[in-house]
C-alpha cells in the first residue's frame, strides 16, 4: 500500500508530533504532510530522510513562528494536498488535518488528539483570554471561528476511522462530530523514567506556565501550608505572575534539562496535577517513577490515575480542595506501593501504543 501520514504543523515537539513520530516510525516509506515545518523539528523527530510536503503557508512571513495567525488559511490549505495516489491516509489532527480531501477508492483513518479545542469547547474561554470579546478585531475572530466550525463539520465524512486518545476525547468525538472512536492511548516514554524507594520530604508539578494548567491554584495552596516543599519546573507566559505570589516554601526552578525533571519526580513525595487534559502525559511519567499523583478529577486523569491506589483526585479546581486532597494522601500514604504505581505506568508505554496501533491499521487496512 501506498500511505500518506498527515499532521498540522512541525514546529515544535509536544505531545502529538511524539505520537506522530511513532506513527511515522511504523510507516517508513510513507510520505509526510504538513501545513508548516522547520528543518531542525524535522531532524531532531529523525524524519530529515523522509519526504515532507508543507503547504503555501510555509512560504508565508513568519509562518514557522507565527503560523497560528493564518488560521483562517488553514482549511484551504489542508485541501491543497493531493492524495489521490494513496491507499492509506493517516492523519494526526487537533485541528486541520483530517480534513485532507479523499476519495472512495481510499481509507483515511485519523487519530484525534481533540477536536479543534479552540473552536468548540474552549471558545469561550479562548475569546475572553485572548481579548476577542470585544470590538472589530473580536468580531473578526468570531467569524472566523464560525467558519472554522462549519468547515469542520463539513470534512468529517472525510474520515473513515477515528482514534481517539482517550475515552474522554472519545465522548468529545461523538458530541462534536456524532462519530464513534476507538480508544488508543498515546505513546509516553515510561522506560525512560527511574523508579526510587527513597523519597524527600517535598512535592513537586511540572508545567507550562499557561493559564488552563492552573499552576497559580497549585501555588496558592501551598502558600497555605508554609510547612509543606513545593518544588516546580516550567516556564511560560504567567510565570511572573505566579512568582509574584509563591511563597517561600515554592520552589521556582524554571525551564530544566530533562535530567533534572527525572531526578526531582523519581525523589517526589507526590506530584500535584490541577489541569482537566485531554490525556495528560506527565501525571504517566510521574508514576513511572512510582510517584503518587495528586490530581483533579476530570478529563483524561480519570484513566491514567487509580484513585487511592496511584494517586488521589480532588473535585474542584480551587486551592481550599488541593489542601484537602495533600492532606488526606498524608493519611493514607502507607497505601500507595512505589513499584506498583510503576507497574501500573508500564500499561501506556511505547510498545503498548506501537502494538494497538498496527493491529488496529491492520485491520482496516483490508478495507483498502
Amino acid at each position: 500500500m501506498k500511505v500518506a501520514l498527515v499532521h498540522e504543523w512541525l514546529t515544535v515537539i509536544g505531545g502529538s508530533e511524539n505520537v506522530f513520530k511513532e506513527i511515522a516510525s511504523l510507516y517508513p516509506q510513507a510520505d509526510i504532510f504538513t501545513l508548516v515545518a522547520r528543518d531542525e523539528t524535522i531532524k531532531t523527530m529523525g524524519l530529515e530522510q523522509r519526504k515532507v510536503t508543507t503547504s503555501f503557508i510555509q512560504n508565508l512571513p513568519f509562518a514557522k513562528t507565527k503560523y497560528r495567525n493564518y488560521l483562517p488559511f488553514f482549511p484551504i490549505a489542508i485541501e491543497q494536498f493531493d492524495l489521490t495516489s494513496y491507499d492509506l491516509i493517516i492523519s494526526s489532527s487537533h485541528a486541520v488535518a483530517k480534513g485532507v480531501l479523499t476519495h472512495s477508492g481510499q481509507v483515511h483513518v485519523c487519530y484525534c488528539h481533540s477536536p479543534m479545542r479552540y473552536a468548540w469547547d474552549l471558545y469561550h474561554q479562548y475569546i475572553k483570554e485572548s481579548g476577542l470579546d470585544r470590538g472589530i478585531k473580536g468580531m473578526f475572530a468570531k467569524l472566523v471561528l464560525h467558519r472554522i466550525r462549519q468547515w469542520d463539520i463539513n470534512s468529517i465524512n472525510r474520515v473513515d476511522y477515528f482514534i481517539s486518545n482517550s475515552n474522554y476525547i472519545g465522548k468529545r468525538i461523538k458530541k462534536v462530530y456524532n462519530r464513534e472512536s476507538v480508544t488508543i492511548y498515546p505513546n509516553v516514554a515510561v522506560d525512560d523514567f527511574e523508579l526510587s524507594e527513597v523519597r524527600d520530604n517535598y512535592y513537586f508539578t511540572c508545567s507550562r506556565f499557561v493559564p488552563y494548567k492552573k499552576i497559580d491554584l497549585i501555588v496558592a495552596a501551598f502558600a497555605a501550608m508554609p510547612d509543606k516543599e513545593l518544588y516546580i519546573i516550567g516556564d511560560g507566559p504567567d510565570f511572573r505572575k505566579i512568582k509574584k505570589i509563591a511563597t517561600a516554601n515554592v520552589h521556582l526552578l524554571g525551564y530544566q534539562p530533562f535530567t533534572v525533571l527525572k531526578d526531582y519526580l523519581s525523589r517526589a513525595k507526590a506530584f500535584v496535577f490541577a489541569a482537566e487534559e485531554d490525556f495528560g502525559i506527565i501525571p504517566v511519567e510521574a508514576q513511572a517513577s512510582g510517584t503518587p499523583v495528586i490530581a483533579y478529577g476530570k478529563g483524561g486523569s480519570l484513566e491514567t490515575v487509580i484513585n487511592n491506589k496511584t494517586g488521589i483526585f480532588f473535585y474542584e479546581q480551587n486551592p481550599q480542595a488541593i489542601i484537602d486532597a495533600v492532606t488526606q494522601f498524608e493519611q493514607n500514604i502507607h497505601n500507595f506501593n512505589h513499584r506498583d504505581i510503576a507497574t501500573h505506568a508500564s500499561k501506556f508505554s511505547l510498545q503498548q501504543f506501537k502494538q494497538k496501533f498496527s493491529a488496529y491499521l491492520a485491520d482496516v487496512s483490508n478495507n483498502v
